[in-house]
């Protein structure tokens, strides 16, 4: 008969089934990490939108400018055939660059700015090097054959295959639109054939950019279900991160423990120097002292309830304090002044009273 440790199986080996959603601090170390949520589809999406669609807005403006620069130096070619000199080629090197930067540096400008912000809508922004740095586990073989065959990879399989689908459906319609044209492009003018190719070109590929950004954002929340789902964690991981961040409630109740101790120690020590004690009388006890010279006010050296009220009383008999009875005054006192405090100023006609029959008995005064 073997014997078995059924805890362990409950257990799960490594704290129990990953039921919980993943805390803040996990959260936030994965981020450090440079574990994310995100979708590779999304900036490509962004990027082929941004491209189609400048395209079509500003194409026109954009190939005025190119075929100008061509314009340009077909127009200057006999000068640079028979006086061709370092003047020269400066001035068309610095035509041609200056209207190529005013032909790419809007796009580019505008692929750069998309590409920033489809990556910061979705990682936020906290830059990190850690998912660059080189892992040896990563070179691990067998691990690496497991990803191969992972829901992961046949999911990107799936989404690969509808993209190729859906790629071909698209440029098969819209070639369709435009068949009766393109067959009989070669009746056309140069301006018009290429007018005619380019339309086809940047309508087919707004239609897939759209496509494209419909397969990226389902694409995108199956990547948050599934890191949220890869970011839950065990009833124990959470105890253990609760532990490592709060500190263990056990040691901290000790530590809690041993601070009120120390702190009621030196507030015993410091009864010997009450000029009176009240009580309520059995519940409670608070230990009086009034010095002009320190404070304008009688201050609580000491206070109690119950098992700790009878050491006060206790102590007061020992080192001949006087212990008056009075019970709304304990009661006022216990509740409302903390220790080394004050009492108010509504309660400075009882204390006097009070601290002046003690002085009296003790023949402080005539």
């Amino acid at each position: 008969m073997l014997d078995l440790d059924l805890q362990f199986f409950a257990a799960g080996g490594d704290g129990g089934e990953k039921t919980e959603e993943a805390t803040p601090k996990k959260l936030e170390d994965a981020r450090k990490e440079g574990q994310v949520a995100k979708s590779q589809d999304i900036g490509v999406a962004v990027l082929l939108t941004i491209f189609f669609a400048y395209m079509k807005i500003f194409g026109g403006m954009t190939s005025d400018r190119i075929l100008g620069v061509f314009k340009y130096y077909y127009g200057h070619l006999d000068e640079y055939a028979f006086d061709f000199n370092v003047g020269r080629a400066m001035n068309a090197l610095t035509f041609g660059g200056r209207e190529m930067l005013i032909v790419t540096l809007p796009i580019m400008g505008m692929l750069l700015l998309g590409g920033f912000v489809a990556n910061v809508y979705q990682v936020k922004w906290q830059p990190t090097m850690k998912p660059l740095q080189p892992k040896f586990s990563k070179l691990n073989p067998i691990s690496g054959m497991k990803k191969l065959f992972s829901k992961d990879k046949l999911f990107e399989l799936v989404k690969s295959v509808v993209k190729l689908i859906v790629l071909f459906y698209v440029v098969y319609t819209s070639l369709q639109d435009e068949w009766g044209l393109i067959v009989n492009i070669y009746r056309l003018d140069l301006i018009p054939a290429v007018s005619l190719v380019v339309d086809t070109v940047l309508n087919t590929g707004l239609k897939i950019c759209v496509v494209f950004l419909i397969i990226a954002v389902v694409d995108y929340m199956y990547q948050k279900h599934k890191f949220r789902k890869d970011m839950r964690m065990s009833k124990q991981e959470v105890k253990d991160e609760y532990k490592n961040t709060e500190g263990n409630p056990q040691i901290k109740s000790r530590i809690r423990n041993k601070m009120m101790e120390v702190s009621r120690r030196r507030m015993m020590q410091s009864i010997p120097e009450a000029d009176v004690v009240i009580t309520n009388p059995t519940h409670l006890a608070v230990a009086l002292k009034y010095d002009r010279d320190l404070a304008e006010a009688p201050i609580v050296l000491a206070k109690g309830a119950d098992y700790l009220a009878e050491k006060i009383k206790n102590s007061a008999y020992d080192n001949n304090i006087e212990i008056v009875e009075n019970k709304p005054l304990a009661r006022m006192l216990y509740y409302n002044v903390e220790l080394g405090d004050q009492i108010p100023p509504e309660l400075y006609q009882m204390v006097a009273e009070i601290l002046a029959y003690v002085y009296e008995l003790q023949g402080k005064v005539s």
